[in-house]
């Protein structure tokens, strides 16, 4: 009884140990497996049931459901952006511009605008059909508008407090950090201290503080001093956001903020970066006014300009953020993407606006019309102001990694920054495939490992067993960004399957029906 107990039992394992037994949702076959860490890319299967990776290794002889032939494709842990403008998540729940990057998981909340209350937003967010994994920061500035409105002033203690409490709330129903946009009304009007104290109670809960920092221009290096202490003295893990050195006189100032990053690691603190790989970066035109002035509001800057010795102060200080801080030799570093009160001029720039207004192109007639264009409504700007050798080499920093500071996009709607539809293939095909920046395996470590790592996203980021399965597979001979500065509104090549949660949600290039992300909140 015993030998046929055991013979029986040796069938049934050797049965296992064959895969002929087991049949899962999805297989995907003879890929190149890049599993998120520096481990050596390796050709073979993967399983997955459920929403999981379940096997790796030869399924030639398993059944599935779907089989993906992977043949010559890199197969990816799916990218994580960890700066995402996905406001417009509710009404554009597919996420059709993110996913169709490769791009599994979100992180919203960046510069400030982060969500609160934080358990209202995300148990709202739980009932639409996500394309993609969303995560969050809470945002300083919306902390601080909700309770002082855009006063430049320091809070009270009682206001202090309601901030701090505000932050608390957000942790405690999932929120993975605070974000802050120090160059923006309000965030512009606090005082470190102010950043410190609430960057505390997120720390203390376990997040993260990301920052756009209070100047990536003429300030730039004051700016990244300031981060560095707000980790220190709040005890929390930093990224510098979106980093760059923008505006001719900066260019070439990432030699200095890299070696800072450097020395602050080299003491213990926990400083990282994040980039978009191009030369130009998207922000309203309200940038090139001085805070001060939008102090209050457009009607309070409306009022300000009443006064003749107040109005040419203001125009002085745009002119010289035109000429050195945000733009450059000229009026058509400054491109119009989202401008209702222009839409004509939507691609065009503001050189082209003030010819058409029979205008010359000085830096106080381009001042003149920034008034202008924020006292009816404001605009979305594109400004080429960045060097690519700094772009170069922030990517090769060990501790950069990629996010697209992206919007949700739609074809055909405005003229937006091309990041929002092909960072992320921009980087593998241009940077890694075309000029040989980085290699394919560190590119995909800062998409993937990297980031989950610094999320604490334990179950996600790497490709092995009972991980999650999200996945990328793309082809690393064609994958590239098509939108371009001039031409945006295209989605990217080469990205033939992603998978969200075990569900195929782009099959050959295509969106499916599936819409299997989560909302995911940081376990305490």
């Amino acid at each position: 009884m015993f030998k046929k107990l055991l013979f029986a039992a040796l069938i049934f394992c050797f049965m296992l140990s064959c895969g002929t037994s087991v049949s899962y949702d999805i297989i995907i076959e003879n890929g190149t497996v890049y599993d998120g860490t520096t481990n050596v890319e390796q050709v073979t299967d993967i399983g997955i049931n459920g929403d999981q990776i379940v096997k790796i290794g030869d399924l030639s002889k398993a059944k599935a459901t779907k089989r993906i032939d992977a043949t010559g494709l890199a197969v990816s842990p799916g990218f994580i952006d960890m700066h995402a403008h996905v406001e417009s998540i509710m009404r554009l729940p597919a996420a059709e511009s993110a996913i169709k990057q490769g791009v599994t998981t979100v992180l919203g909340g960046p510069d400030g605008r982060g969500p609160s209350p934080m358990k209202v937003y995300l148990d709202s967010l739980e009932g639409y059909d996500l394309g993609v994994n969303a995560a969050y920061l809470v945002g300083h500035n919306s902390i601080r508008r909700a309770v002082m409105q855009t006063d430049n002033r320091e809070p009270t203690a009682e206001e202090l407090e309601e901030m701090k409490a505000k932050v608390q709330e957000a942790m405690d129903n999932g929120a993975f950090g605070i974000s802050t946009g120090l160059k923006y009304v309000p965030g512009s009007f606090s005082k470190v201290d102010e950043v410190i104290a609430l960057s505390k109670v997120a720390g203390e809960a376990g997040g993260i503080y990301t920052s756009h920092l209070r100047e990536e221009g003429l300030g730039l290096l004051d700016a990244v001093q300031e981060a560095i202490m707000i980790s220190r003295e709040a005890h929390i893990p930093v990224i510098l956001t979106h980093h760059k050195a923008i505006g001719r006189p900066m260019w070439g100032a990432s030699i200095k903020t890299l070696t800072m990053i450097d020395s602050a690691r080299n003491i213990g603190l926990d400083i990282m970066a994040d980039q978009y790989p191009y030369t130009a970066s998207s922000t309203g035109i309200s940038v090139l006014i001085p805070t001060w002035a939008m102090a209050g509001g457009t009607s309070a800057l409306k009022k300000r300009l009443e006064d003749p010795k107040t109005k040419e102060k203001i125009i002085e200080e745009i002119m010289f953020n035109l000429e050195f801080d945000r733009g450059g030799a000229q009026l058509d570093v400054v491109q119009f993407a989202s401008f209702k009160y222009k839409p004509e001029l939507n691609g065009k720039t503001l050189k082209d606006w003030a010819i058409q207004r029979g205008l010359e192109p000085t830096f106080r007639n381009g001042a003149e019309l920034v008034i202008e264009a924020q006292l009816n409504g404001g605009a979305s700007c594109v400004f080429h102001a960045i060097n690519e050798e700094d772009v170069k080499r922030i990517m090769q920093h060990p501790m950069v990694m990629v996010a697209s500071d992206g919007s949700l996009l739609e074809p055909g709607v405005g003229h937006p920054h091309p990041r929002g539809y092909g960072t992320f293939p921009r980087v593998l095909g241009y940077y890694v495939r075309e000029e040989g920046v980085i290699n394919l395996q560190t590119a995909l470590r800062k998409m993937t490992s990297m980031p989950a790592d610094r999320l604490g996203l334990t179950d996600r980021g790497y490709i092995k067993e009972g991980m999650k399965a999200d996945i990328t597979v793309f082809n690393p001979k064609t994958v590239i960004d098509k939108g371009t500065f001039e031409d945006p509104h295209h989605y990217p090549e080469g990205i033939d399957y992603v998978i969200v949660n075990g569900k195929l949600t782009i099959d050959q290039g295509e969106l499916t029906s599936e819409r299997a992300g989560r909302v995911l909140r940081k376990k305490q």
